[in-house]
């Protein structure tokens, strides 16, 4: 996660309103109460029931939540002799219908075609792309403003509930209104290091993933949806910043 920190801490410097914190899990009760918008790049960290409500509280009264990538997973790993696939609990709580989603399965990461469907500031403009990133197959919470989609069928191997036969599209940008506050969620940015994985059991990957993050269309939706936390609807009246990877 040390790359996508970085990215993410770079792009916020383009604004010179934003003071930000950094935690590893959620625990940060105080500092979500003085906090006007919270942006999320995890996987596998699940929030305490304490956390779930305050999470849900914090955008009910107004907080804006930028979730990223896999945030909305809570995975259970295979278990020798018992079962070979990963599970995907329903442990979230309140979090995940205020998320809007929670995260099942992904095929293979392969290339494919991200759709513009939504008519809104942060996919302005925007055309048709085609990515190679893990492509999200979540258990949704409506009602979702889409903005971006791709369609997928077929098996996500390794996952328990990886097998599909619809050709449902599946939300990669959506915007969710809980209260007076609202989630945006963008599923796309996998990335991963050389030494990420070793609580699966791989000490060393030998490469380091982040081709998603050098796709032109990846990177102007994340500064967008980062000038959508620092600045709520009022940002393209701002400046969205520039995102270069670094």
């Amino acid at each position: 996660m040390d790359f996508a920190r970085l990215q993410l801490l770079h792009g916020l410097d383009a604004h010179d309103r934003v003071r930000t914190r950094v935690f590893e899990d959620y625990a940060f009760d105080q500092a979500l109460e003085s906090a006007t918008a919270l942006i999320t790049y995890t996987c596998e960290v699940r929030p305490d029931p304490q956390a779930q409500r305050a999470l849900a509280d914090f955008v009910s009264a107004g907080g804006r939540w930028l979730a990223l990538h896999a945030t909305n997973s809570a995975l259970d790993p295979p278990e020798t002799g018992v079962r070979s696939t990963f599970r995907a609990p329903r442990v979230l709580g309140p979090v995940a219908q205020v998320l809007g989603s929670q995260f099942l399965a992904h095929p293979p990461i392969a290339p494919y075609v991200v759709e513009v469907v939504g008519d809104d500031p942060l996919v302005a403009g925007l055309q048709s792309f085609t990515t190679t990133d893990e492509l999200y197959i979540c258990e949704l919470h409506q009602p979702l403003q889409v903005l971006l989609q791709t369609r997928y069928s077929g098996s996500c191997r390794g996952f328990e509930e990886g097998v599909l036969d619809d050709d449902e599209p599946r939300p990669v940008l959506y915007r969710k209104v809980t209260g007076a506050g609202e989630v945006c969620y963008f599923t796309l940015g996998h990335c991963r290091g050389r030494y990420d994985v070793q609580d699966l059991g791989v000490q060393d990957l030998g490469r380091r993933d982040r081709e998603a993050w050098v796709v032109p269309e990846f990177r102007e939706v994340l500064a967008r949806t980062l000038a959508w936390a620092a600045y709520g609807d009022d940002w393209p009246t701002a400046t969205a910043g520039r995102f270069d990877v670094i």
